[in-house]
């Protein structure tokens, strides 16, 4: 490992960046609300056909977009996403290096887990209706919260400030610039 030439970056300055990353999302889910409603309302029915047809329409038109965003923005291609661009914060890996797409997909994945297994649920509690929930939903909605917990601790408690997902995939998450100024 090399020597240690640059800081890890504190929990709330990551969320500081993923916030600001946080509103391009809401103004892409803004924008597909505005085409799905008054530009295109037929891709309304891929939701309300089928439980399949509207966990994948929501999978290829949100996860897949805003995955690709992190995946390309965080990796090798690109360096840094628009939020950690602006608070001088990138993602590394253990060497230091910027990550690779692949590393920077696996990290993605694992770090969106938890609002993709959301989703899942989501779709089978609107369609269940009025019946009991059965015990694996419960099962997945501890999953859910346990994986969100972890996340956000091992981001405050560990020595790098790394989150589970950066300590799987062998990431961290370091600052590039003094931040005393932000």
């Amino acid at each position: 490992m090399m020597p240690r030439q640059q800081m890890n970056a504190p929990f709330f300055l990551r969320l500081k960046a993923f916030m600001i990353d946080y509103l391009f999302i809401l103004v892409y889910i803004a924008t597909l609300f505005i085409i799905s409603t008054f530009l295109f309302p037929s891709i309304q029915e891929l939701y309300t056909h089928s439980l399949v047809s509207a966990q994948l329409a929501g999978f290829l038109m949100l996860t897949v977009p805003v995955s690709a965003y992190f995946i390309i923005f965080d990796s090798n291609i690109v360096g840094q996403s628009i939020g950690k661009k602006k608070f001088n914060i990138k993602v590394v890996n253990h060497r230091g290096k910027a990550i690779s797409l692949p590393q920077s997909a696996l990290r993605i994945i694992l770090k969106f887990l938890p609002w993709e297994l959301s989703h899942f649920l989501v779709y089978r509690l609107i369609y269940i209706g009025d019946v009991e929930i059965p015990f694996s939903y419960t099962i997945i909605s501890i999953l859910i919260y346990t994986l969100i917990l972890t996340y956000l601790l091992t981001a405050i408690f560990t020595n790098k400030k790394q989150s589970l997902y950066d300590l799987i995939v062998r990431t961290e998450v370091i600052q590039t610039k003094s931040q005393s100024n932000l």
